[in-house]
């Protein structure tokens, strides 16, 4: 060990959430291939074996900060979707500016999230936020055919096609063919198209 790794302190205030901040700028900055615990221990000033009390690898690293971002995500879904009071319209374009919103503010993230939940790895409490993600959506489809809003069917296929639609966007602005402030401004036109379809009325 090195004097300077030495003289570093071993305990940190909340060492698991500064751990996970690093790593999301890291990631942000320079992309998931720089992520190193050593390198988030030098960041946040603690000794390079700290982290081992919180992920035991890289991989529990990656694992945990995809976590932490579907928790976020999930959260703002939720918070959007659960306004019974509203239209299914006026919900959908709520709950369609929320995962947008996501997305353009953490792209490398949300690329990251998406490739750990195809991980045949990923743990169980990543599936279950996974499942979650798309549960505010599912639930709020099958609600609204309870209503009479929207046409009857199956409720997760419903949830594809419209979360299709979503993601998509979020894949041409984060690839650069649309403009994330245009498109935001647009959105409750694209929801409307999404929802009546492109028969003419």
């Amino acid at each position: 060990m090195s004097p300077s790794s030495a003289n570093r302190p071993y305990h940190h205030g909340d060492l698991r959430a500064a751990l996970l901040e690093s790593a999301e700028r890291t990631l942000r900055e320079k992309g998931a291939g720089a992520l190193s615990l050593r390198e988030m221990a030098r960041d946040i000033g603690v000794s390079h074996a700290a982290p081992g009390r919180h992920f035991k690898d890289k991989q529990a690293l990656v694992d945990a900060l995809a976590l932490d971002g579907y928790e976020r995500l999930n959260e703002a879904l939720s918070s959007a979707a659960d306004r019974p009071d509203q239209s299914f319209e006026e919900r959908m374009t709520a709950l369609a500016r929320a995962y947008l919103g996501f997305a353009v503010e953490n792209p490398e993230l949300l690329e990251l999230m998406f490739a750990r939940k195809h991980d045949p790895d990923s743990s169980a409490q990543l599936a279950a936020a996974v499942d979650q993600s798309l549960g505010s959506f599912t639930r709020m489809i099958a609600d609204a055919q309870e209503r009479g809003e929207i046409v009857q069917g199956d409720p997760e296929r419903i949830t594809t096609v419209a979360a299709a639609s979503l993601h998509g966007l979020a894949a041409l602005i984060a690839g650069c063919a649309l403009d994330a402030d245009e498109t935001l401004a647009g959105l409750d036109a694209h929801v409307h198209l999404l929802l009546h379809g492109l028969k003419p009325r």
